[in-house]
């Protein structure tokens, strides 16, 4: 199986991947069709807070490049990569995503971070007619300490069958944060990113 033309599935199979040297004869045109499909799966949230839902596809770019970076190419060190990444990617009951908090300046983004304790618990999706439904955050391990949020957090979105079925029949898609700190709403999703998150659900 190529990198280009793999079947969206809930995992990664061990045989789907590419090897070293394969992945490195299509490296860049595999980057392109990533970097492109990342445009209908990232969602601003106001200035400072940005949504990559993750997907089959990218997450196995993100294991195809550890695998590069890290040049693994034994067998266990593989399954390791796998065994971490594959959570990331949807079920088909839920949305996952990469949230980045993002500041330039390093002074007012550990300012900012001391400030947002518990923001990624406070992002939420909503279907058209549905209630919110607000973010499981970090199950993979604890991001957050005493004095501030991470800059990076996991979020996990799971959808009851009313708001599956709403998306999957073209209901409109929202996102925002309700932390006391705050406060960012995205209103509804272009039809791009509507679109290409309904594809997660079954």
């Amino acid at each position: 199986m190529t990198a280009t033309t793999h079947k969206t599935t809930h995992t990664i199979a061990r045989d789907s991947l590419l090897s070293l040297e394969a992945y490195a004869r299509q490296r860049n045109e595999f980057r392109a069709k990533v970097m492109a499909h990342k445009r209908d799966r990232t969602v601003h949230l106001g200035a400072h807070v940005t949504l990559l839902f993750e997907d089959e596809l990218t997450v196995r770019y993100q294991v195809q490049e550890m695998l590069r970076i890290e040049r693994t190419f034994e067998e266990q060190g593989i399954q390791d990569e796998l065994d971490a990444y594959n959570p990331l990617i949807p079920d088909g009951r839920n949305f996952k995503a990469t949230m980045m908090i993002e500041y330039a300046d390093a002074g007012e983004r550990r300012h900012a971070l001391a400030t947002l304790k518990g923001i990624e618990e406070r992002v939420w999706v909503q279907a058209e007619r549905c209630a919110r439904v607000y973010a499981i955050a970090d199950e993979d391990l604890e991001r957050e300490n005493e004095e501030k949020t991470s800059a990076v957090h996991f979020l996990r979105f799971e959808l009851d069958h009313e708001m599956t079925g709403a998306l999957k029949h073209g209901a409109a898609l929202s996102l925002g944060v309700d932390h006391p700190n705050y406060r960012a709403e995205a209103g509804a999703v272009a039809a791009g990113v509507r679109a290409s998150l309904a594809q997660d659900l079954d």
